[in-house]
């Protein structure tokens, strides 16, 4: 299993012992129409109240992995927000630069399918959704038991304007 594929899972299974309507409304806001206002449909809403959850589920999930693991999940979350770091997508969700990289951490802790879809088309984010938590979630886990913040090795930041091939202009 790849460390991606180890993301995605741990992701997965911190939203899987939700009520089903969370599942059901990240799978809505993933295939919803492009042009379709997401503030308009209940599922924003039930996504929201899921996140604290989500976290707490995520904690738990992620409290025994070693340094090691957490350091490996962390450079996932740090390259999946980076690949993300569009002009396209900053259109859509606005914000400023802090505001922009908790939009994406909203859209990475959505998980994979949302992700994929926002990727693809960022007409599906959603303007003004955040989850800040996300954007250094295993750096700080990795703090707290460890005492030290990761070192990823990547080079490369989630701050937001960062990615050149996301900011062309």
């Amino acid at each position: 299993m790849t460390d991606e594929e180890r993301f995605w899972d741990t992701i997965e299974a911190a939203w899987a012992p939700l009520a089903t309507d969370a599942n059901a409304a990240r799978q809505a806001l993933a295939t919803r129409a492009p042009d379709s206002d997401p503030w308009e449909m209940p599922e924003i809403s039930v996504v929201e109240k899921a996140l604290d959850g989500f976290l707490r589920n995520l904690t738990a999930a992620a409290r025994e992995l070693t340094s090691g693991e957490l350091t490996d999940l962390d450079r996932v979350c740090e390259r999946l927000l980076y690949d993300i770091d569009r002009a396209d997508i900053h259109e859509v969700t606005d914000g400023s630069d802090d505001g922009f990289l908790y939009a994406r951490g909203f859209i990475v802790a959505m998980g994979r399918d949302f992700y994929t879809a926002v990727a693809a088309d960022p007409r599906l984010a959603v303007l003004d959704a955040d989850c800040e938590p996300m954007c250094y979630f295993f750096a700080h886990l990795h703090h707290e038991r460890f005492g030290t913040f990761p070192d990823t090795g990547s080079g490369i930041s989630r701050e937001s304007c960062t990615n050149p091939t996301g900011w062309l202009d």
